[in-house]
């Protein structure tokens, strides 16, 4: 984005006289367009007071990072929309779809595993997909700001395709939930991957598509769903009773992790076949690598044909960057400096807490509608849905299907001046609510199916918001770290949920009135945060 600046602030930093005007026009007559965008380009990066187009400023903490910052978004602005993001926007989406996908495939084949094997903690899939999103999203999360969001970027989903493969060839109980907890740890920590570089790449005014392709994360569980449909429901792979059950006459769960442990596989190639995907420009910036930045531009540039003015010159000017890294690459101080890198302002501190227990609160919330709500209907004698195969997957595959347009819906409202991030996200919980003590009256499979497809459609509205807004609210330097703690906050109370479900008592309605008071907190929330992406640049 170019800004206009007063002529005599022009004059001063080129070392014009009062002649000023007359001397710039020819100059600009000696020199190449480029090179006019170069120089206003450099204008702005001098003029410390200027914050407009940036979510924040880092100029108080380290100026140098804060110009230089600055002249790589404008060197995405420059570059503009290419090919190279529409690949990056399914490509990345991939990953979306593949969390989504492992906690699908240990929800829907537990129950047929558990007939097979007869293990005491029936729940305990359920604690291995979420231990080992918990683990992935930490680890990979706080490592991609250490060695780089490339490595990570590709070794994490593969490593999620393998495990779910192996998922399928389980012998007992406790190899399934190694297998899931290692598919979970992959697909976890490759979560954080997907928007960070993808955010990381965008032009400014595209970043409201960080938002819409959380799309994938509902798309998933309709494609799953279709594998699963009939390898669940024919009788020849399922058994019914644990007496007469064995591997041979039981292989439709197995079936499921194949098949789609195969398709995460053929995902995790085509992001290194389709696109040669290079370390993100931001991450090699905050290493100090200022040369592999404008080689990384150029590149770009070049083979769609876009003008890039960003050189070295100019980011050397700047100097060097004082706040991104410890004393040691690899050590304890590294981490640490990525933890303190998320505080470093009193309103970067308030911002990171804040989305911090925003993903908190959701991950609380979103388990314990489908652990309570059904079961507390069915103590009331709600007959939320016909039996069967046929009209379980046909409902399951209807919700998912609506769920699908929730961050669709919500990448338009988020690009719109009156909403913005945070107020499309106050709406998505509040409606989200409202729908959530709709439910309680429900009384006939019509009413069911009606509300939960309103459920799945709000929440995802927040949801797809949130994904998107953490990211594009932390600092380029850690935000790898602080998206990783975020969603890994997420899963630890996707583990308590499991527990809940577990061991609590399902007739009370007091999980009822927990989720909506967590619902409105998460909309307060959203109206304190500090920053409003809408409109401006992430740093």
């Amino acid at each position: 984005m170019s800004a206009e600046y007063p002529r005599k602030e022009v004059a001063e930093a080129h070392g014009d006289t009062k002649t000023h005007v007359d001397e710039r026009n020819a100059h600009n007559n000696r020199h190449s367009f480029g090179e006019r965008v170069r120089n206003s380009i450099s204008v702005q990066s001098i003029d410390e007071t200027t914050v407009e187009g940036q979510i924040f400023s880092m100029n108080d903490v380290d100026p140098a990072l804060d110009k230089k910052m600055r002249l790589v978004n404008n060197a995405i602005d420059e570059i503009g929309w290419t090919g190279m993001h529409m690949k990056l926007f399914f490509l990345n989406g991939f990953g979306y779809a593949a969390d989504s996908l492992i906690l699908l495939l240990q929800s829907v084949t537990a129950g047929q595993a558990a007939i097979e094997f007869n293990p005491s903690l029936r729940n305990g899939l359920t604690v291995a997909a979420y231990s080992g999103m918990l683990i992935g999203a930490l680890f990979w999360g706080l490592s991609a700001d250490v060695i780089g969001r490339r490595f990570a970027f590709n070794v994490s989903l593969f490593s999620c395709s393998v495990f779910a493969i192996c998922a399928g060839a389980s012998p007992n109980w406790y190899a399934l939930g190694a297998f899931t907890a290692l598919a979970a740890f992959g697909s976890g920590g490759n979560l954080i991957l997907d928007t960070t570089i993808f955010l990381e790449y965008l032009p400014g005014n595209k970043q409201w598509l960080l938002t819409l392709m959380a799309c994938f994360w509902g798309f998933a569980p309709v494609v799953a769903a279709a594998f699963a449909w009939p390898f669940l429901s024919i009788s020849r792979y399922n058994c019914t009773s644990h007496d007469t059950c064995t591997y041979d006459n039981n292989m439709g769960w197995r079936y499921v992790w194949y098949s789609n442990g195969a398709l995460v596989f053929v995902l995790s190639v085509l992001r290194v076949t389709v696109i040669r995907l290079k370390e993100t420009p931001k991450y090699l910036l905050a290493k100090g690598q200022d040369q592999e930045v404008v080689n990384t531009f150029q590149e770009i540039a070049a083979k769609y044909n876009r003008t890039c003015s960003l050189t070295f010159e100019q980011l050397d000017e700047c100097g060097p960057i004082q706040s991104t890294y410890g004393k040691s690459r690899y050590g304890v101080s590294e981490l640490v400096a990525h933890l303190r890198g998320l505080f470093q302002t009193k309103k970067l501190g308030l911002s990171t807490s804040l989305i911090w227990l925003s993903w908190t609160l959701i991950g609380l919330a979103y388990p314990l509608f489908y652990v309570f709500l059904p079961q507390f209907l069915e103590t009331r004698g709600a007959q939320t849905g016909q039996g069967g195969a046929y009209y379980t997957w046909r409902n399951y595959m209807i919700t998912n299907v609506v769920g699908i347009f929730g961050p669709v819906l919500a990448g338009f409202m988020c690009n719109w001046r009156l909403l913005g991030r945070r107020y499309t996200m106050v709406i998505g919980a509040l409606v989200t609510m409202a729908f959530f003590f709709a439910y309680t009256a429900v009384r006939t499979p019509a009413q069911n199916i009606a509300f939960t497809c309103m459920i799945y459609f709000w929440v995802n509205v927040y949801y797809g918001t949130l994904y998107a807004y953490t990211p594009e609210s932390l600092p380029s330097a850690h935000r790898a770290t602080g998206n990783g703690i975020a969603v890994g906050c997420n899963r630890v109370m996707g583990l308590v949920s499991a527990f809940v479900a577990e061991y609590s008592d399902t007739a009370t309605s007091a999980p009822i009135y927990i989720c909506a008071a967590l619902y409105i907190a998460m909309a307060i929330i959203a109206i304190i945060m500090p920053f409003e992406p809408y409109g401006k640049r992430s740093m």
